[in-house]
């Protein structure tokens, strides 16, 4: 048995909520990246860190690619492309019962110039095809034949992500064929981003999950204040960021009750996250034109270089 360590990075694109959230959590075994049933739910480039036997995955979990209206759009989408620059490997995710869309068609024809660019980039870039549990199996095997044809792909892997079905075999893969070399990360570290970032992040998903229609996508949240108490516990105020008086009358909600349950649900995770009690305290800001001021973007972890107004799909 080899003492060999490896270590690389793997990014995860594709559409939104294709499951690249869910399958980095569970492999990493513990939820890094927040998970909703909403599209667009990951805005920023959030690295999940696995062991898997003597091999440490740092995956990079994307925003979804979609055709870019808003700034906010256009410095997400430039976010995950420019994480495939970073990444020895990539994974494309694709959802079994949308199959072949226009949206994973150009990001076929991206990946395709660049194998035509440096061909030894195939090696490096898979194909996942997830919810395999909710299309008969005909389907699934017609829609492989259709991305077989792609010269693209080094492995297809068919899996459910949500229940885990083919998760070890993708797992087992990367474990494997990641370059050799030390870790990057301590063992017991599972994200590197910081924890007023991951702190926005679960009060942006308790958002999610109780509003609908466009308001969740009209909003951001943003962590104003970490201080720690003497008593070890955490004093967190953050700001939720709305463009109409009217959403910011819903979120808040008949005497405050909605925005209670959305702390009440965000603080119980931050203290599992943590470790130690947490509190929080939310405000409601209007700001009307936040999508497109790149003042915001940083607190909602989006970096300096991926805002652009000229980003496409």
């Amino acid at each position: 048995m080899t003492s060999e360590t490896r270590c690389g990075y793997v990014a995860l694109i594709g559409e939104p909520n294709v499951g690249k959230s869910t399958l980095m959590n569970r492999i990493v075994g513990s939820k890094v990246s927040i998970v909703t049933h909403k599209a667009q739910t990951t805005r920023m480039r959030i690295r999940g860190i696995a062991i898997r036997q003597r091999s440490q995955i740092v995956f990079i979990d994307t925003p979804g690619l979609f055709p870019p209206r808003s700034r906010l759009d256009r410095a997400m989408v430039a976010t995950a492309w420019n994480s495939l620059n970073e990444a020895g490997m990539i994974l494309l995710l694709v959802q079994a019962t949308r199959g072949l869309t226009e949206t994973v068609q150009v990001i076929l024809d991206r990946l395709d110039e660049q194998v035509d660019n440096q061909p030894d980039a195939a090696a490096k870039i898979s194909l996942v095809v997830n919810k395999i549990d909710l299309v008969p199996r005909a389907s699934l095997l017609e829609l492989v034949s259709r991305f077989s044809e792609s010269r693209v792909f080094a492995r297809v892997f068919l899996i459910s992500a949500r229940h885990g079905d083919g998760v070890d075999d993708i797992a087992d893969w990367l474990a494997d064929t990641v370059p050799a070399g030390k870790w990057m990360y301590p063992v017991d570290q599972i994200a590197d981003a910081s924890l007023q970032v991951m702190a926005a992040e679960i009060t942006r998903e308790k958002l999610l999950l109780r509003m609908h229609q466009e308001i969740p996508y009209r909003t951001a949240v943003e962590t104003e204040r970490w201080q720690m108490r003497d008593d070890g516990s955490v004093r967190l105020d953050q700001s939720i960021l709305v463009t109409s008086k009217s959403h910011k009358r819903m979120i808040i909600g008949p005497g405050g009750r909605v925005i209670r349950a959305i702390g009440e649900a965000a603080r119980k995770d931050m203290e599992q996250l943590t470790d130690c009690r947490i509190h929080l305290f939310l405000r409601v800001r209007l700001e009307p034109n936040w999508a497109e001021d790149p003042r915001h973007f940083a607190g909602i972890g989006l970096a300096h270089q991926d805002i652009t107004d000229r980003t496409e799909m």
